[in-house]
């Protein structure tokens, strides 16, 4: 789906749009709004949105991308924090886009457990950095009606959700996005695109939900047997899942059971293997 340049936010407007609410991007709350229009474009072809598609957008900040999400003919629900921010939305959405089908919630992401409207099929973010991991898995679980997911986070966080078995970056991230869906690394983006400019790269990585794992245990417990086994790197599983299992022993025989080598480490096992030491572990 093509966006119109005339609804988009430019360099200049979204300076004097900030200017005017006094909004100053701050670290806190990982600030750095897009000011490209062929960024926006971008993100919103690879989104591969279906028209009049619900989406949730997470930190629209200024709304450039929001703009770009509604003239491609979705229906955006917007999270934002920032009281004037979110205040601002439907006045600029107004203002680019009239008409457009947009609802703003004024909440931090991570404690948002529901959504006005319909139920979001798709995810398509740039997310604050400093808390980017833990919001796409608190949102992959609330609602199970997301189809789909792109954003935009720090190149190495991308690189880590995405990472398979093996690879020297896979750990907590890959492996828990993996018992939602299948992850791949998308497009780069350039740093020069945000106002300010950030001092890490940034890309765009994107989720197709697939169904968990098969297994009798919990999420609860696999996530669990995850954050154990990552928590020392360098430590066998027989280890690292010693205090989890009562003992080394106790970790040795479930480790067997389920089929894994209790000398293994985490960094080699999938996410179904992971299941299956939860389940001989409970």
């Amino acid at each position: 789906m093509n966006t119109r340049q005339g609804a988009l936010l430019g360099p200049a407007e979204i300076r004097d749009l900030a200017g005017r609410l006094g909004v100053r991007p701050t670290k806190t709350l990982g600030q750095n709004f897009v000011h490209d229009g062929g960024t926006v474009r971008k993100i919103v072809r690879a989104a591969n949105l279906r028209g009049g598609e619900r989406v949730v957008e997470i930190g629209p900040g200024l709304g450039s991308l929001t703009l770009g999400l509604l003239d491609a003919g979705a229906s955006v629900v917007a999270v934002e924090i920032d009281p004037v921010l979110a205040a601002q939305i439907p006045l600029t959405v107004a203002a680019h886009v009239p008409g457009a089908d947009v609802e703003v919630v004024h909440a931090d992401a991570m404690d948002v457990t529901e959504l006005p409207g319909d139920p979001p099929t798709a995810l398509v973010a740039n997310l604050p950095y400093n808390v980017a991991v833990p919001i796409l898995l608190n949102f992959l679980e609330r609602f199970p009606s997301l189809e789909r997911v792109l954003v935009m986070v720090q190149a190495e966080v991308a690189d880590r959700i995405a990472a398979k078995p093996g690879s020297k970056v896979y750990g907590i991230p890959s492996v828990k996005a993996a018992w939602y869906a299948d992850a791949r690394r998308s497009l780069p983006i350039s740093r020069n695109v945000f106002w300010p400019v950030p001092n890490v790269d940034s890309a765009l990585v994107a989720l197709e939900r697939r169904d968990p794992p098969p297994t009798t245990a919990h999420r609860e417990a696999v996530f669990r047997v995850i954050d154990a086994a990552f928590a020392q790197r360098r430590k066998t599983l027989r280890a690292a899942l010693s205090g989890l299992a009562g003992s080394g022993a106790a970790a040795e025989e479930a480790l067997r059971a389920a089929g894994v080598d209790p000398g293994a480490r985490g960094e080699t096992l999938t996410v179904e293997e992971f299941a299956r030491i939860a389940e001989h572990l409970a």
